[in-house]
């Protein structure tokens, strides 16, 4: 009696994983976009490089971050931003060498965050040119000396991402 109850139990485990597994797999495809809700009413959808950029001591790696975020009131109402382990050595703008799916290369104008450890692009027009995008690759100098940092990322989900930012946010998709 014991062993049949335990089955059963085992039996509901697995119909309960299942169930949630395949209202898992109902939704849309975000791949490996992670989407939050902040209770500041913004709305960001973020996502780790697949490379990994060596910290200044040399002995552990990470991998940067690409946020996009809505803000459901306030000006600019989209903006993206990368977030850093090392410190880049600009105090206010730094310029982003963007490649968009294998094509040429282009420079932009970012803002220096925080410590150094947040590069920053207010507005949608980053946004748009990547929605239909598969692949961005990110190129920048830490400073002087220090040599380029390098972001790769596949985009893989973007679109569903961003549909689900601008629905959370209560705005038009760029």
């Amino acid at each position: 009696m014991i062993v049949a109850f335990k089955m059963r139990g085992v039996a509901v485990a697995a119909a309960l994983l299942l169930a949630a597994a395949g209202v898992a797999q109902a939704g849309p495809d975000l791949g490996n976009w992670r989407v939050d809700a902040g209770s500041d009413g913004q709305v960001t959808a973020s996502l780790h490089a697949t490379n990994k950029l060596i910290t200044g001591g040399g002995a552990l790696g990470y991998s940067p971050v690409l946020t996009l975020a809505c803000r459901s009131d306030g000006e600019p109402r989209w903006s993206e931003w990368l977030q850093l382990n090392d410190a880049v050595s600009a105090s206010r703008k730094i310029t982003m060498s963007v490649m968009v799916d294998g094509g040429s290369k282009f420079d932009e104008s970012w803002a220096v965050g925080p410590r150094g450890k947040l590069l920053v692009r207010e507005g949608d027009d980053g946004i748009k040119r990547l929605v239909s995008a598969n692949r961005l690759l990110l190129s920048w100098r830490f400073g002087l000396l220090s040599g380029r940092g390098e972001a790769d990322f596949d985009l893989a989900g973007l679109s569903e991402a961003v549909g689900r930012i601008a629905a959370t946010c209560n705005a038009d998709p760029p």
